[in-house]
């Protein structure tokens, strides 16, 4: 048995102060809709903070669990995500919101199972890859297993529709492709192929290439398609260097739809400015980096590729998410972890994290 050592309190610190950031912002957010909506400006305070505190005992428990024993629940876990990614799709029992069918509602709570499928998926291809290491510089036994699985997971997700969900899964899997060894004329080749993918996607798919006309010339429709990335940009541009103060958006008055989901970062960025904007990235950066750290001292594949693609959620997710409200690429709904308003992502993520801070415990690395 591997030596345990103390968690890594640095990722355990980060984790718990952008969550505290996230209950805070997504009350600013979301206070003045909440109390438009349902006349309780604590609406989704309320429901974020259980979320964040169910988190807290998911990451709690899955410390102290050790990761090796994810093993034997891998390909549970993924027959699971794919019964669950058709179940949502039935007629009746898929919740449909937002002209996408992506929740089942249990009970007055509702499960979103992509969210599931993200890391169902990481810890199949880590086993996968830990049982059979040279696979992966094999295009029948490594390339073509990954494309297959990740094929199935991104067609069922794209009926939903999802495509950034879909895209997310395919990048991650591609990733955990890369650092389990796969040769570089692989990795070429599946570059091409995802790149080939996107145009046909983009091209076939109505509501994604209009998003993509959008996000060209935003401005050339700003009381429709454009409206949403336009008041995000003004959110942003109204924040300055210090921002507004805390509370004092005028982008959440009914002006930016639903600020408390993808586009919080714009209201952090109009009430914090600059300076808060920053200060989130770079604890962002900070977690990554300390995350990529732990994958590189894992004591097996395993614990390799599944704090990889754990910490690549997190940098996959927070890249796109920026990059969708600067309008630096073509708006699609995702997150920003830990932030974004959300109970399945903040308690599947939280656990997730857990994780990685269980394979911190038999990494042999700097925790000063």
């Amino acid at each position: 048995m591997n030596r345990k050592y103390p968690v890594d309190y640095n990722i355990l610190i980060s984790v718990l102060v952008l969550v505290s950031i996230g209950v805070v912002m997504v009350f600013s957010a979301s206070s003045a809709n909440a109390y438009y909506q349902y006349h309780d400006s604590f609406y989704f305070l309320k429901r974020q903070l259980l979320w964040a505190i169910i988190g807290f005992f998911a990451m709690t428990f899955m410390m102290n669990f050790d990761y090796h024993n994810l093993k034997k629940l891998s390909s549970i876990l993924l027959i699971l995500s794919i019964i669950l990614l058709i179940v949502v799709l039935l007629p009746g029992i898929g919740s449909t919101r937002y002209n996408s069918t992506r929740w089942i509602e249990i009970g007055g709570f509702t499960l979103q199972p992509s969210e599931i499928a993200k890391y169902a998926i990481i810890l199949f291809f880590a086993k996968y890859f830990d049982k059979n290491p040279n696979y992966a510089k094999s295009f029948k036994k490594g390339v073509l297993p990954v494309l297959f699985i990740a094929g199935i997971f991104f067609l069922l997700i794209m009926k939903e529709p999802n495509f950034s969900t879909a895209g997310t899964i395919f990048i991650i899997s591609i990733i955990i492709l890369f650092v389990a060894g796969a040769k570089l004329s692989f990795m070429a080749t599946l570059f091409g192929l995802g790149g080939s993918a996107a145009l046909i996607v983009v091209t076939t798919v109505k509501y994604i290439r209009q998003r993509v006309f959008t996000f060209l010339n935003p401005w050339q429709d700003i009381k429709g398609h454009g409206y949403q990335i336009v008041q995000s940009l003004y959110a942003l541009g109204s924040g300055g260097l210090f921002g507004v103060g805390l509370g004092r958006s005028r982008q959440k008055f009914m002006y930016l739809p639903m600020p408390q989901n993808d586009f919080i970062f714009s209201i952090i960025g109009e009430e914090l400015g600059l300076i808060g904007t920053a200060s989130i990235l770079l604890l962002f950066l900070y977690l990554i980096i300390r995350g990529f750290r732990v994958a590189a001292k894992a004591p097996d594949v395993f614990g390799c590729l599944t704090a990889t693609g754990i910490i690549g959620i997190i940098g996959v997710q927070t890249l796109i998410n920026v990059a969708v409200v600067t309008s630096s690429m073509p708006a699609t709904g995702v997150s920003l972890p830990f932030i974004s308003y959300g109970g399945t992502s903040t308690v599947f993520m939280m656990a997730a994290m857990g994780i990685l801070l269980n394979i911190s415990r038999y990494a042999n690395m700097d925790r000063s």
